[in-house]
This record gives structure tokens, sequence and C-alpha cells, in this order.
């Protein structure tokens, strides 16, 4: 028997760090990139093959921590303490590692639905998020819950931590180029600094996360009236935000700089910042002349991607 399953990366478009401070966030999936899981039969024990990474496990070695290791045995647990498979779990992604694409959440998301798919089961979205959310927590340290969330659903969130996820509507598409910096930037620190900031200093930062949080509510208003194209200027401020809170680089700014220049709409980091991915809004017509801006400013690639309702 051959199983097989997967899940979109993602891109935060507005709200991120003041979501892990009960802000409202958005976050949209991406299609163009993902991971994909296969489980075959074997005739030894449950192995798990990272191809990406060159690497071949047993699930029996990885230490419970590890978190391929933690999202195998949460979902065997989930299916009723279903004893290890022998087979051959293959994981093959085209999303980069540690870019702020969600990376770790949709290979844990693609692992959960091949699992459940191999024992005769369909797990619905949010059983499968609350799943991967337990790995995110060895990821992240402190997550929002916002990216297991998006990758999950498969569709534009807006979320706020420990209150409320809505998935909503996209009446009128738009259009984004993500930008590489090249630069791996592990969510983990990131929100760990901000974490030290704003207990140095509650003041400034709880004003800076009030800020996010309208962008973010401001941004899904102008959404869901038809009307993206109105979205770049909130999408600048909250790169403006995220720059004040110490989580952008000299080589995100140059990128939000570049994109800007070449007449995109708005831009910002995208994710835990420090590296990764940073996103620009765009008319269709400026597409060409914005990647090649970003292109000659450094970035290590570009991916267009449609927003939608799917």
């Amino acid at each position: 028997m051959i199983v097989t399953a997967e899940a979109p990366g993602k891109i935060i478009l507005c709200g991120e760090h003041a979501v892990v401070y009960g802000r409202p966030a958005i976050a949209v999936p991406v299609s163009q990139v993902s991971a994909q899981v296969t489980i075959e039969e074997n005739t030894t024990e449950l192995l798990i093959h990272a191809r990406d990474l060159n690497r071949l496990d047993r699930y029996s070695d990885l230490d419970p921590s590890h978190p391929l290791g933690a999202i195998i045995r949460l979902t065997l647990s989930a299916l009723g303490d279903a004893a290890p498979p022998n087979a051959t779990l293959t994981i093959d992604s085209t999303i980069p590692i540690a870019s702020g694409l969600g990376s770790g959440t949709a290979v844990s998301t693609a692992i959960v639905r091949a699992l459940a798919k191999y024992f005769g089961r369909n797990f619905d979205a949010p059983t499968v998020s609350s799943l991967v959310y337990e790995v995110e927590k060895i990821h992240h340290g402190t997550p929002s819950g916002i990216d297991n969330t998006v990758i999950a659903f498969g569709q534009p969130v807006f979320f706020i931590r420990n209150q409320s996820i809505e998935t909503f509507s996209v009446p009128l598409p738009f259009r984004l180029i993500i930008a590489d910096t090249g630069i791996h930037s592990p969510t983990k620190i990131a929100v760990g600094d901000v974490r030290k900031a704003w207990e140095a200093d509650h003041v400034k930062y709880e004003a800076l996360f009030d800020r996010c949080g309208e962008i973010a509510r401001a941004a899904r208003s102008l959404i869901e009236s038809g009307l993206p194209d109105q979205l770049g200027p909130l999408l600048t401020d909250n790169h403006r935000l995220l720059r004040e809170m110490g989580v952008s680089s000299p080589e995100l700014d140059t990128l939000v700089g570049a994109a800007l220049n070449a007449e995109a709409l708005g831009a910002k980091l995208s994710g835990g910042g420090r590296g990764g991915n940073m996103i620009a809004l765009i008319a269709n017509e400026s597409e060409a002349q914005v990647r090649g801006a970003l292109l000659n400013a450094g970035a290590k690639r570009v991916l267009a991607t449609v927003i939608s309702s799917q």
C-alpha cells in the first residue's frame, strides 16, 4: 500500500509577533510551494526518509523531542495508540527551511494526513492543526498557533490567539511577490528576543502590538470589501513597526526598499524576521519590474503567488 498527502506553505500577511500577544494576524497559504509525504509498506520497521536533507532515520532511534518523531508519536496516539507501521515515510518539500514559509509546519501537517490516511482515517482540519501545534512548540518555543492553523485549513485565516480562528473570503484575488534573503532565521530566536524586549519596556511594545492589530483588522476589511489594491500602505507600515521591534535586518530592509522603488504597492518582512522572506503587493503589470529589482538587490529566489479563497 502507498499513500500520499501534502500541505502548502504559508506567509504572514500582517500581524506577526504581535499575534503572540493577543492581537490579530492574517496568514495565507502559498500553494506554489508544498511538503509532500509518501508512506509505502516495507518489511522491517518505520523509517523516515527526508529526501531533501539526504537523511534516513529509524523512527525508533529518534529522540521524543525531535519534531519528526514527535508528530509521528502524537498522530499514532490520536489514531488510538496505533503501532508504528512497517513502512517508509518519505518527505519531499519545495519549501525553503527557516525562511518564514512554514516548512516545518507543512511537513508535520503532511505527516499527520498521510499517517491518518494509511490507517484508513481522515482527520478534519481542527484535529490536524491541534496535533501540529504541539510540535510547533518545539520549533518556536511560544508559538502563536497561526502557522499550523493556516496550513491545516489551507485558507486565508484571521487569527487571534486563544480567542478565535476565522477563515474568510477573498472576493478579488490579489498578487504578491515573495523574495528570500537566503538567510536562515529560526523563528524561535526572534520570538524570544521580542519577549525580552517586551518585558523590559511594556509600554513601548504594547503600543507597537496595538498598531499591528489595527493594521490586521483594516487589512481584512479591505480584502473582504474587494479592495486589496489598497493594502499597500498598511503592509509598509507594518514593516516599519517590525523594524521598531528589532526583528528586521539590513537585507530585509534593502529588499523592501527595492520593491517599493520598483513601484510595488507595499512591502514588508513576513514571518519571524532577521532573514527569511519579505513580501510585496504588486499590480499584474509591475511583476517583472519588481521581480527584477528584488533579484538585483540580492534576493536569492523570487516567487509570485495569487491570494484567493481557493
